[in-house]
């Protein structure tokens, strides 16, 4: 096989065991490749994860590069082809954990990096990275820590790149401009447990859940809008009984998801439910994690320069989309010093078949033109 840059490096990660919240090494050899580069390279750690950060320039446009380096659990062992941390070439792909999302678009980056500072050693603009080990866990000490540290830096980028695998078929037909919000709740809803003999002296909490979660699960939201489907809602898990069926129990559990738009936030969402399930006059608890609000970037210097990139190195025209699930654009997004405008943020990656799955891979054919669209967005922003 000719020597191929974005591949040798996309198998140097893959090779790292980096399951989430652990880099496995990751974040050591894409920061030794950016200090060669005369990159200003600092690890902003927080308990267990680790979060690189890395700079070059500091005037100008400032464009950052973003990603991870955990990878989702592998699942058995045995259901692969080939083992999850050894690269493996077969029929055209590269087999492994993280070939799709994201190890691919890391080693893109950091080559499209090497190659325009070749090029353009003295760059009208600031490059930087930030690369978290806890995207696909809880988040909660990567990325959005990390921001909160380079915030009170005074640092605010205006463009960025997030490598997740944003494509459906083929390399660039798709980009994601935003996502959607993600909203949780844990439900409980109180009874009154006793013997299924007696139904005058207990309350059926699940007698009472059922008209009320078949009205919430029908509930439209809205309409959505030029950029977002309706918001939806799904219920997830459903918990209640002692396991003996004599015994009317005591409460039912239920864990619901919304995904909503921007015509909805998460303060009305929870209003909303919440009085859906007064109108039912239910004895009720409910607990909220938000897991994100939904951003958006509409059309401009980023977008033109992306849609521009694409098509010059694939001769697609992309289509700006906002669906799928979360990412860590939604930290990214909002990221802004007082008098500043939020991040313009676009997710640009691989084709997303396989994320997640048994046999995750991705195509050859994509590494070194995926490097290409990189290099070229840069050039348009900050040269």
């Amino acid at each position: 096989m000719p020597k191929n840059d974005v591949f040798d490096l996309t198998c140097e990660l893959i090779a790292c065991e980096s399951v989430t919240p652990d880099d496995g090494g990751c974040q050591d050899i894409l920061a030794a490749r950016l200090k060669v580069l005369g990159f200003c390279v600092e690890q902003i750690n927080a308990h267990d994860t680790k979060n690189l950060w890395a700079t070059k320039g500091s005037t100008g446009p400032h464009l950052m590069f973003a990603g991870h380096t955990d990878v989702v659990p592998t699942g058995p062992l045995d259901a692969w082809q080939s083992p999850p941390f050894t690269p493996t070439v077969k029929a055209g792909y590269l087999y492994g954990r993280g070939t799709a999302d994201m190890k691919s678009s890391l080693a893109a980056m950091i080559v499209a990096i090497e190659r325009l500072l070749q090029q353009h050693p003295d760059l009208h603009g600031t490059l930087s990275l930030l690369i978290t080990s806890d995207e696909e866990g809880d988040a909660t000490y990567g990325t959005q820590y990390a921001i909160e540290q380079l915030q009170e830096r005074g640092i605010n980028p205006d463009y960025c790149i997030v490598g997740e695998p944003s494509s459906h078929q083929q390399l660039g037909d798709m980009v994601r401009c935003g996502r959607r919000g993600s909203l949780n709740a844990q439900l409980t809803i109180h009874g009154v447990q006793g013997h299924v003999a007696y139904p005058a002296d207990v309350t059926n909490p699940i007698h009472l859940a059922a008209p009320a979660l078949a009205e919430l699960s029908q509930t439209e939201w809205d309409s959505g809008n030029e950029y977002y489907p309706p918001t939806s809602l799904q219920i997830s898990n459903i918990s209640a009984g002692t396991g003996a069926t004599n015994v009317v129990p005591g409460h039912l559990t239920a864990q619901f998801n919304l995904r909503f738009n921007t015509e909805q936030t998460s303060l009305s969402l929870q209003k909303n439910v919440s009085d859906l399930f007064n109108k039912h006059n239910l004895e009720f608890d409910i607990e909220w994690r938000l897991s994100g609000e939904p951003f958006l970037t509409e059309r401009g210097q980023l977008t033109a320069a992306v849609t521009a990139a694409i098509a010059e190195n694939t001769g697609l025209t992309t289509q700006l989309s906002t669906s799928g699930g979360t990412s860590d654009g939604r930290f990214i997004s909002p990221w802004c010093l007082p008098g500043s405008n939020q991040v313009e943020v676009i997710e640009l990656g691989p084709c997303n078949a396989t994320i997640h799955k048994i046999d995750e891979r991705v195509a050859l054919s994509e590494l070194e033109p995926l490097a290409n669209i990189y290099q070229s967005i840069a050039s348009k922003l900050l040269l």
